[in-house]
């Protein structure tokens, strides 16, 4: 983690996603990447923005960090936000801000011009009333990370500045002077007369005094409540209408606000509200893993050092799905030193290995992000690009064979990767005879130790796990007393390609053993 400087050190807030002024364009990325599928990180980010799709956050979960002092920016933010009161805080905000912009669109959608200016007027009120709560809120919470304490900052400027102060005044004075109009309606009847008001009785008080002495007990109130979304009709716009021609100076100084605001949400104000969605909406969908108990922890990155690894991590698609059924969720490590790169996964079919890939390949792509990662005591790299090769069906479109396909995919892969890439590769030449299999494959692995890229293959290729000093044998597990049991449990040890076969040969009693007990002598 990077220190965050004192609060003195002052420099303008630009945005909450990244320490140095950046772009939108630079901070957002609007075509997933090509990996994003393969990893199941589609499925990912749906379900993190599923509840935030107004702010579209999709393209900033699709642009990853390459800087660590960025990938610190984020997680300290992260951190603070995971604190209740700096979370209250802009959750209160990010409402007021939601409000603010419905009332906008009540306003565009109006079609009598007081009804629409009043629309306005209530949202600068809201977009007022969320700035100066969210300054209080501020104020006294104790945030360590760079971005919120230069936001508030920016938020002390904005609301003692004199573009806030002089739309505060003006929305609340205006505010006020209509809401001390008072007029009278008068009906003989199909007629209608809007006239000031002269001091006449209340009558509705009147009513209610009269039958007061009748009250007994709490009784059912059967007053009409309108919906909300429902506008003016023409009978209460027209009412509307003679009520501004006996205040003209009060509504005059409503279409001259209405005028002269029309663009009164401040722009770094209305980029933060976007931008710390990120932060909130992924928080809220880990929030789900952490109630079941389930770990999550800030990685330790690094663009150096490839001795990477984690524990008790797991595939946070499937993760989500098995939350939601209340299914146990097996969880898994990996560990990668000195000149160890290349972790060669094996064992039966069904027993987790692909899940395990994804699972390497999530784990960098999320801490790229800045996020909290599913596992604990991770050492991650922050790599230049991930890439990712999995068994598609054949596309007739290419005149292209399956293995022709793969050939060409892995060629491009090759030619991309560079020693700071993620290579995820999942059962490769399954359309081959299995010696042509294990020479094309030790030709690839070959390559990929010379580029000294980290990564994952899964493979039914056991000899390829031992292959050379950069590649590390993992093995799916079974359950020892029922091999057709599969644990999901991904272990460090050598692949002899027999455990499995040996272990069904037992169960069956078609084992060496069994047979000649079984066979007459």
């Amino acid at each position: 983690m990077t220190e965050a400087p004192s609060e003195e050190v002052s420099s303008p807030f630009v945005t909450i996603l990244h320490p140095e002024g950046r772009s939108s364009a630079e901070l957002e990325v609007r075509d997933a990447p090509a990996f994003f599928r393969d990893l199941n990180l589609d499925q990912i980010v749906a379900a993190i923005t599923s509840k935030w799709q107004e702010y579209d956050l999709g393209p900033l979960f699709q642009a990853p960090l390459h800087s660590l002092d960025a990938v610190a920016y984020r997680q300290e933010v992260m951190q603070d936000l995971e604190r209740r009161a700096a979370m209250d805080a802009v959750r209160g905000f990010s409402e007021a801000m939601r409000t603010m912009r419905s009332y906008v669109k009540r306003s565009e959608k109006s079609y009598y011009k007081e009804e629409k200016e009043r629309w306005f007027l209530n949202a600068a009120i809201v977009y007022v009333d969320g700035i100066e709560r969210l300054r209080r809120a501020l104020e006294p919470l104790d945030v360590l990370s760079r971005g919120l304490r230069a936001f508030r900052r920016c938020v002390a400027s904005y609301v003692e500045g004199n573009t806030f102060s002089t739309l505060a005044t003006e929305a609340k004075k205006v505010t006020a002077d209509l809401s001390a109009i008072r007029y009278s309606v008068l009906l003989r009847g199909r007629g209608v007369t809007v006239q000031s008001f002269q001091d006449e009785p209340d009558y509705s008080a009147e009513v209610e005094r009269t039958f007061d002495k009748f009250r007994r007990s709490a009784v059912r109130d059967y007053r009409v409540r309108f919906p909300e979304d429902i506008g003016l009709n023409h009978v209460e716009a027209q009412v509307l209408q003679r009520v501004a021609r006996l205040n003209p100076e009060v509504f005059g100084a409503l279409e001259a606000f209405c005028r002269d605001r029309a663009e009164f949400v401040d722009a770094t104000i209305g980029r933060f509200d976007r931008e710390i969605q990120f932060y909130v909406a992924y928080l809220s969908y880990v929030d789900g893993f952490r109630r079941v108990g389930l770990p999550l922890s800030y990685p330790q990155m690094s663009q150096s050092s490839k001795d990477i690894g984690v524990e008790n991590a797991f595939d946070l698609a499937l993760g989500g799905t098995l939350v939601e059924q209340h299914t146990h969720i097996v969880q898994n490590g990996f560990l990668l030193k000195g000149d160890e790169r290349i972790i060669v996964v094996s064992g039966p079919n069904q027993g987790g290995k692909t899940t395990f890939a994804r699972m390497f390949g999530q784990l960098h792509y999320l801490a790229s992000l800045g996020c909290p990662i599913p596992g604990t005591n991770a050492r991650l790299l922050l790599c230049e690009g991930i890439f990712t090769h999995f068994e598609r069906q054949e596309n007739i479109e290419t005149l292209r064979g399956k293995l022709q396909d793969d050939l060409v995919r892995i060629r491009q892969i090759l030619q991309q990767a560079t020693p700071a890439s993620i290579v995820v590769m999942n059962e490769m030449f399954s359309s081959t005879t299995l010696h042509d299999a294990l020479f094309l494959s030790r030709h690839i692995m070959a390559s990929l130790s010379s580029l000294d890229v980290v990564g994952v293959w899964v493979t039914f290729l056991a000899d390829l796990a031992s292959f050379n000093r950069h590649t590390v044998s993992m093995v799916s597990a079974v359950d020892p007393r029922d091999p057709a049991i599969r644990t999901y449990k991904i272990e460090r040890r050598p692949a002899d390609g027999l455990a499995y076969a040996l272990a069904l040969a037992e169960k069956h009693h078609v084992t060496d053993r069994w047979l000649r007990e079984r066979i007459p002598a």
